[in-house]
């Protein structure tokens, strides 16, 4: 069955979806677009080229597009603080929805969200796109055949210090690395740990030189409830790009196996293939290489792929609202951390968030 679909947002992320995510699906025949929304007129020449929409089907205010066009599912692409008005919207239309990270702008605005969904009888899924690219999948897939996890390491360095290399409102974020590009990270961290998160330390700041308005660059640590830790690197502003987006280090210390991601290649290194003390040490290369997954799709248009299998009645996906909110909760303990300098309980944030959503 075609899942009829709205789209709304067509600037920056919104774009990519119009171009890379949403016509494989459309090839494959899960969705038809009906609409697609967005408050710019210009942009919408884009749902034109893209989507092949005719002008009447695109539209700049959402109400007037839902009343017009019958729908199954609405993606909401738009600035994180427009999440919630969007969501409760679709939902007075009795629409599934698929919406670009993070759930909302805050904690309690994602929990929110996900109640409401609930409340409808709807499904939500969030596109942690990041998790489901080729080489993490790969990744945490050799991950999960190396025995108990110890610890976790990420990295993500690029020097994008400058102006025009994103949608305009990421520059003006308060929290820019923790909301817009950690947020990914962190959740690839917590889905290869087999716990809950219980504790988050995080430092964040804004190098001299770089033009962003909130802190692009920080170091994470994460504790989960089985003892398994994670350290994060995050920086948008050093002098050179050794693991920029998309092209990230990951490491995982197993019982007898490291396994590493770095810039897309995933090798595993076995404890009785080298000798115990070499100092010497070992370098990309000198592991077993792990072959890349195979399959049709990457990303968001996996993503979706999974959410129409959801809504016509297969297993919940993996990033359905109500399982990101621990990733949520991961990372605006992280933003707490960093305004106070103090450890952050991450369950009881969480808890927090549920009692006054």
């Amino acid at each position: 069955m075609t899942q009829r679909l709205v789209h709304v947002g067509l600037g920056g992320q919104g774009s990519t979806w119009a171009t890379d995510a949403i016509p494989p699906n459309v090839d494959d025949g899960r969705i038809e677009v009906v609409a697609a929304v967005d408050t710019d007129p210009e942009r919408l020449e884009r749902a034109e080229t893209y989507l092949g929409l005719e002008p009447e089907q695109c539209y700049t205010d959402l109400e007037t597009a839902l009343g017009e066009r019958s729908a199954d599912i609405c993606s909401v692409v738009t600035p994180p603080a427009t999440h919630e008005p969007v969501v409760e919207m679709a939902l007075d239309h009795d629409l599934h929805i698929i919406s670009e990270k993070p759930v909302a702008d805050t904690l309690e605005g994602s929990v929110r969200i996900a109640e409401k969904v609930s409340d409808a009888g709807k499904k939500m899924g969030v596109t942690m796109s990041h998790r489901f690219d080729r080489d993490k999948t790969t990744f945490r897939r050799a991950v999960a055949e190396a025995g108990a996890v110890d610890y976790l390491t990420g990295r993500y360095t690029g020097n994008v210090r400058n102006r025009g290399f994103y949608a305009d409102y990421v520059y003006e974020m308060d929290d820019m690395l923790l909301l817009d590009g950690a947020i990914h990270h962190l959740d690839i961290l917590a889905s290869l740990a087999d716990a809950p998160c219980e504790r988050v330390y995080a430092e964040t700041w804004t190098p001299e030189g770089a033009d962003y308005d909130g802190d692009c660059a920080g170091l994470v640590t994460l504790h989960f409830a089985d003892g398994t830790r994670a350290q994060y690197e995050g920086s948008y502003a050093n002098a050179t790009t050794l693991n920029g987006w998309g092209h990230e280090q990951f490491r995982a210390e197993c019982d007898d196996q490291t396994v590493v991601l770095d810039r897309r290649d995933v090798e595993r290194f076995h404890a009785d293939d080298y000798p115990v003390g070499n100092f010497e040490g070992l370098g990309r290369g000198d592991g077993e290489a792990v072959p890349l997954a195979e399959r049709p799709h990457w990303k968001n248009a996996w993503l979706i792929e999974q959410f129409v299998d959801w809504v016509e009645g297969g297993d919940p996906m993996a990033t359905s609202v109500d399982s990101v909110l621990e990733s949520m909760a991961i990372v605006f303990a992280a933003i707490e951390s960093s305004e106070t300098g103090e450890a952050v309980d991450v369950q009881d944030m969480l808890d927090e968030a549920r009692t006054y959503a």
